[in-house]
């Protein structure tokens, strides 16, 4: 039964429909990353267990999601409804069953769902990431699966933005079988705080600039 980390920050108005669309046997772990909407009592309302990360951040909240966690196979997705929690079985499919240790959810994205400056982006993260690495992934995504205990000896030190991509460098650095599988990404449910803003875009950016060098 893998675990499903879901970092969350104000995002009440989206948690019951990502909960009530988990695939069986896929256990959800709510981090309340600083939420000022109730985001994480309403998760615990709903049966999910939560965990709460103070420390600001993306990569911070993932890291304590993967502390709390206990199953094997871990995966990490948005919890904004722009992903279909049914995709974890095709993202978590190739590790549980050993053909590959890090998968990544690449966005197949419905019109006016992921800006054109966000798509960018990625787009010269994931060429930046081919060219030192060889690793020949299209995305960045924030739907992932790998081994629990993997991921911990991989020492991920980011904490904000830059931590997918870390996770992919250390990933690629330490010979691990990296592949990626289309997951659909539609309109976010909520305000964007990151790629739905140029600012958030440019901080997110940032960071991952921070975790290339």
């Amino acid at each position: 039964m893998p675990d499903v980390l879901l970092p969350v920050r104000d995002e009440a108005q989206a948690i019951a429909q990502v909960l009530a669309a988990m695939p069986s046997g896929f256990r959800p772990i709510v981090v309340d990353n600083g939420s000022r909407d109730g985001s994480g009592d309403l998760a615990r309302s709903l049966g999910a267990r939560v965990v709460y990360e103070p420390r600001p951040g993306y990569g911070a909240a993932c890291h304590a999601g993967l502390e709390a966690a206990e199953a094997e196979v871990v995966c990490v997705m948005d919890c904004d409804c722009s992903l279909d929690p049914a995709e974890l079985v095709a993202v978590a499919g190739p590790v549980s069953g050993a053909g590959a240790d890090l998968v990544v959810g690449r966005r197949v994205a419905t019109p006016g769902s992921w800006p054109l400056h966000a798509r960018l982006a990625n787009r010269l993260l994931a060429a930046e990431l081919r060219r030192r690495t060889g690793v020949r992934l299209s995305d960045i995504g924030p739907m992932r699966a790998a081994r629990r205990v993997d991921l911990l000896a991989l020492g991920i030190e980011d904490r904000r933005f830059g931590y997918p991509l870390e996770t992919i460098l250390r990933a690629a650095g330490a010979g691990w079988r990296i592949t990626e599988v289309p997951v659909s990404y539609t309109e976010r449910t909520g305000r964007s705080k990151v790629t739905g803003t140029l600012r958030g875009t440019v901080r997110a950016v940032r960071d991952m600039a921070g975790a290339l060098r």
